[in-house]
C-alpha cells in the first residue's frame, strides 16, 4: 500500500449463499488466522453482530463461534470465515473490520460507514 493510498486493503474473498456485506482487511484476516493457530482450533469462525447497548444505542460483537446459527450470512476471506447474523446484517452494511497495532491502540476496528454517531469511548454507536 502506497503513501497515498487510504483504503486498506482487502482480502480476496469467496462468496458464500447468503453473503453479508462486512469486508475483512488482509491484516485482520492474518491476526485472525494467527489468533487461531495459537488456540490449535481450525473450527472457529470470526462473528459479527451488533446488539442494542452502550451509551449511544447500539454496541458491536467480535468473536470468534464454532455455531452455524439458522440465518447466519457468511463470507470466505482467503480461509478467514466471517459470519453476520440476518439481524445485524443491515447496521452493518459496508462495514470494514480491520485490525490495528500500534503505540496508542490495539485490537480488531470497525470502519462503519452506516454509524450516523458514535459515543465519546467508541464503543457504541447509533
Amino acid at each position: 500500500m502506497s503513501e497515498l493510498d487510504t483504503k486498506p486493503e482487502t482480502t480476496t474473498e469467496t462468496e458464500a449463499t447468503p453473503a453479508h456485506g462486512v469486508l475483512l482487511t488482509d491484516l485482520a484476516a492474518g491476526k485472525v488466522k494467527s489468533l487461531l493457530e495459537q488456540e490449535g482450533r481450525d473450527d472457529l469462525r470470526l462473528r459479527v453482530g451488533v446488539q442494542p447497548g452502550g451509551c449511544s444505542g447500539l454496541i458491536y460483537q467480535l468473536y470468534f463461534d464454532e455455531r452455524s446459527l439458522d440465518g447466519d450470512l457468511v463470507r470466505d476471506f482467503d480461509g478467514v470465515e466471517v459470519v453476520v447474523d440476518r439481524m445485524s446484517s443491515p447496521y452493518l452494511e459496508g462495514a470494514t473490520i480491520d485490525f490495528s497495532d500500534t503505540i496508542e491502540k490495539q485490537g480488531f476496528t470497525i470502519d462503519n460507514p452506516n454509524a450516523g454517531s458514535s459515543c465519546a469511548c467508541g464503543d457504541s454507536f447509533s
